[in-house]
């Protein structure tokens, strides 16, 4: 059994630093169709403000060791000299527990080895990510009770799923995107690794696409909510574990508007196929100054699950008017 804790060893996370221009804004970042476009998009830019996770969620963290891995993986050739591998703790012995019949009923670790993962890191960046992990570890028993406690634990575990799998998604994609040993995944990078330090980023002037969609109010005149309600779904549906979303089969859209005639909230039906049935569902999206802001199905209806970002700015630019 393997657990994804990476051991402490005191790499450097000041000495070699990555070669980055740290002026200008003529390059960008390609985050087009990615899970997580938002959050790399602001990272590479710096507006860390912007940013609604913190170093010390245990999201962040995921997303943190997946990339270190992922351009592992993808990009050896562009790792420095001094690259370092990435360590992990491997259980060696368990202890099981059975009951008078034989029935397992406990499973417990009680010896671990780290051993290396034969993936290699920038010796800076892995720094930054066991100073995050150890903050984490520190916080565990917190941790755990808030999840052990949390009204709404289930929804928020398959929500993390979903997540992790989208992640996976973005890791087969970004070095796709951007050329490994490109400025604006060094640009990436070394933001990645200050805004795990808790230290101020290199900023980019030019705001985020996503930051002015958010800020544009959305858009005006007749919108074909069916479609946006399709894509939206169509989206979330690529990080479904089970069932299949039926495309385009929304129906029944429902619109709910404020005094000025914007959106508040879309109810709508849909079809999935799960275990060789085909079955009906409801969704309901919620509005925040104009754009989609939460996205709610109906078996777990009060979990939150973001928006695809590109989506939202297509549908602020208008993409979606009638």
């Amino acid at each position: 059994m393997i657990v994804m804790f990476l051991s402490s060893f005191d790499y450097p996370i000041e000495q070699h630093p990555i070669n980055i221009k740290k002026s200008g804004d003529s390059m960008e970042l390609n985050t087009e169709g990615l899970y997580y476009a938002e959050f790399f998009d602001y990272i590479f830019r710096g507006h860390f403000e912007n940013i609604e996770m913190t170093r010390e969620d245990m999201e962040f963290l995921s997303l943190f060791s997946q990339y270190l891995r992922a351009f592992g993986k993808h990009c050896p050739q562009a790792l420095p000299y001094d690259k370092v591998e990435i360590m992990e703790d491997v259980c060696v012995r368990e202890r099981v527990k059975t009951d008078v019949f034989g029935v397992e009923t406990d499973r417990t670790c009680v010896q671990w080895e780290t051993v290396g993962t034969g993936i290699y890191a920038r010796p800076q960046l892995y720094g930054a990510y066991l100073t995050v992990r150890d903050i984490q570890n520190r916080n565990a028993l917190k941790t755990t009770i808030e999840i052990m406690t949390d009204p709404n634990a289930m929804g928020n575990t398959v929500d993390m799923a979903h997540k992790a799998k989208g992640l996976a998604t973005d890791m087969t994609m970004i070095f796709n995107l951007n050329p490994c040993s490109s400025p604006s995944i060094e640009r990436l990078e070394e933001n990645l690794r200050l805004f795990a330090l808790d230290r101020p980023a290199i900023r980019m002037k030019e705001r985020s696409k996503y930051e002015k969609m958010k800020n544009s109010g959305g858009p005006s005149g007749d919108q074909d909510f069916e479609r946006l309600i399709d894509d939206l779904v169509d989206d979330q549906a690529k990080t479904w574990a089970f069932n299949r979303y039926v495309p385009n089969s929304v129906s029944g859209v429902k619109k709910y508007t404020n005094a000025r005639g914007r959106p508040t909230e879309l109810v709508a039906n849909y079809r999935y196929n799960g275990f060789k049935t085909n079955s009906p569902g409801t969704v309901r999206i919620t509005f925040e100054k104009g754009i989609p802001k939460c996205i709610y199905f109906s078996d777990f209806p009060n979990n939150c699950k973001t928006p695809n970002a590109s989506i939202l700015a297509s549908y602020a630019k208008g993409e979606y008017s009638r």
